[in-house]
């Protein structure tokens, strides 16, 4: 089996981001946490543009109604239409594919172009995961902390995530 090409998002070259840097500084203001706890923030360069804005109009990024009530929403149907950045292939949203994914199955491979030890420090609590496929201590300490299906990976209940690893 052949893979597919490895696409840059934006095509065949990187995203021109000096739209950020044609105006310093930019600020960015707090809206509210995400169910993982993640910051949302408005970010707009010093002229009032926003970067969010940017960055779906250039496939950069998608318009995430849970949060942004459909304000990207024409911004995004443009770069798709347009097939710019990640619409340049096929593209699955991340919210699709975890309702797919319900089960808490791990994708069947990495995404090509990236290996394990590059990903190691960007740890996600989707999907959820297992001791056996947690690859170090630190990692399963992390979402023991981090994920609300860490607990499963402290068994006895010690604080002690995936036992056999740390």
């Amino acid at each position: 089996m052949r893979a597919g090409p490895t696409i840059l998002a934006g095509g065949d070259r990187p995203p021109r981001f000096g739209f950020l840097a044609a105006s310093k500084p930019v600020q960015c203001t707090f809206v509210t946490w995400d169910r993982y706890h993640r910051y949302i923030g408005d970010c707009r360069r010093a002229d009032g543009a926003s970067v969010a804005a940017w960055m779906v109009e250039h496939g950069q990024a998608l318009d995430w109604p849970r949060y942004s009530h459909g304000t990207y929403a024409e911004k995004q149907a443009t770069a798709e239409a347009s097939k710019v950045g990640i619409w340049v292939g096929k593209f699955q949203s991340p919210w699709d594919w975890r309702t797919e994914h319900a089960d808490g199955a791990a994708p069947s491979s990495q995404p090509l172009g990236i290996s394990r030890q590059q990903v190691a420090q960007s740890y996600s609590c989707q999907p959820r995961r297992t001791c056996s496929q947690i690859g170090s201590c630190e990692e399963a300490q992390w979402y023991l902390s981090n994920c609300p299906w860490g607990r499963k990976l402290d068994r006895d209940g010690d604080g002690v995530a995936c036992e056999t690893l740390c």
